[in-house]
């Protein structure tokens, strides 16, 4: 199927549509990713999340079909600041508006406020992948330049994009995040199984000590309501003012995701004596169970483990996912069997001026996280088959 070589910039995720959009995002390739559906990007923008008085002014790209179909999008947005990324730039716009340069407005693919690797190049599986993908970085190349913006940045790529941006020019960043994995086990038990017998006695203290007197739910689906939501959003709140001051997302985004991707939420809820105290959401993908969100209103040793850690590794047994991804930082999580795996980032930067030291930082950059993640797992690794 051949497709135009023109490139269209929505500035809703509407004007593209669900139908015209999931036939993109849902290519067997891109392994059911809940993040990069219409249904959420949309909610994002419906619930005033990722819109323009809050940073991030939708500019999704389209190209079509011979046929006038939309054969490929790009999710991307003009962002008059850095938060919500969790790819860190902010010394490079620091550096760049010390030496008298402008760094924002800087355009950023990505799935807003979500740590978690997915593709950002979506065709349709009958259009030429090659072709759908320079036909989308160009677009987004040209809007750089049109809009003066500092540069432009893929955040969270596929390893495979990453690859292929580096052969179109992009600078390279690698970063790291501590990820599950399924070894196939047959319950929680086999898991435990699988590491030193110091590490099993703590797992089973912390969940022992986590449960005592407290009451766990697993929803998804149509056991979600709004009564969990408004427990939940409670805890977000908490957690959010306490970490980063302004929280991202509206309480009206978690009613959207519930009535619209309810099927792909995994809501892990406590309660302590008739009361929600704590919770922690997760999106379910095809391959993977996706950590999000945790707070409480009450400290209960151990829960944050628990509910975020422990509940998701077994759920993901449960239904034989193969990976679970707990978001972003935290190297308390190898202790718990999640172990350090890459992460993608791809940047274009406007300026030769910027882009050269940018590009000699990211290949330092590089070598530093994998010798990293390589001396993290060969040192506190709990499995008893690398101690």
């Amino acid at each position: 199927m051949r497709l135009t070589p023109a490139v269209k910039v929505c500035r809703r995720i509407s004007e593209i549509g669900r139908e015209a959009w999931d036939a993109c995002a849902d290519n067997p390739a891109y392994d059911q990713n809940p993040f990069i559906r219409f249904d959420f990007l949309h909610a994002l923008e419906e619930a005033n999340c990722a819109v323009e008085r809050t940073g991030w002014g939708p500019q999704h790209l389209a190209i079509e079909d011979e046929d006038g179909r939309v054969a490929a999008v790009m999710p991307l947005y003009l962002k008059s600041h850095s938060q919500g990324e969790y790819i860190f730039d902010h010394a490079w716009a620091d550096a760049y508006e010390r030496a008298g340069g402008r760094y924002y407005p800087k355009l950023l693919s990505a799935a807003p406020f979500v740590p978690a690797t997915g593709a950002r190049l979506l065709a349709r599986p009958d259009v030429d992948q090659e072709e759908a993908w320079r036909l989308l970085l160009g677009g987004g190349l040209t809007l750089c330049e049109r809009y003066g913006a500092s540069g432009l940045n893929l955040n969270f790529l596929t390893e495979a994009e990453w690859r292929w941006m580096g052969e179109q020019g992009l600078g390279r960043r690698e970063g790291q995040q501590y990820h599950w994995e399924n070894r196939g086990y047959r319950d929680f038990d086999d898991f435990l199984g699988a590491l030193s017998s110091g590490r099993r006695k703590t797992i089973r203290r912390e969940r022992r000590d986590a449960q005592a007197g407290v009451e766990i739910l697993r929803l998804t689906g149509s056991d979600l309501t709004e009564d969990h939501w408004d427990a939940f959003f409670g805890f977000y709140m908490d957690t959010g003012s306490r970490k980063w001051g302004r929280p991202y997302l509206t309480r009206a985004f978690f009613s959207l995701l519930g009535e619209r991707m309810a099927d792909r939420v995994l809501l892990v809820m406590a309660r302590k004596d008739g009361c929600w105290v704590a919770g922690a959401l997760n999106l379910i993908g095809g391959d993977c169970l996706y950590g999000r969100h945790w707070g409480c209103v009450e400290e209960v040793p151990f829960l944050h483990f628990e509910l975020c850690y422990y509940q998701a590794i077994e759920w993901a047994i449960e239904q034989g996912l193969p990976r679970v991804e707990a978001g972003a930082q935290g190297q308390h999580k190898i202790a718990r069997g999640y172990l350090p795996r890459p992460v993608y980032s791809a940047h274009y930067i406007a300026d030769p001026a910027l882009r050269g030291p940018v590009e000699r930082f990211l290949e330092q950059e590089r070598a530093g996280v994998e010798q990293e993640m390589e001396w993290l797992e060969e040192e506190f690794s709990p499995f008893r088959d690398q101690l």
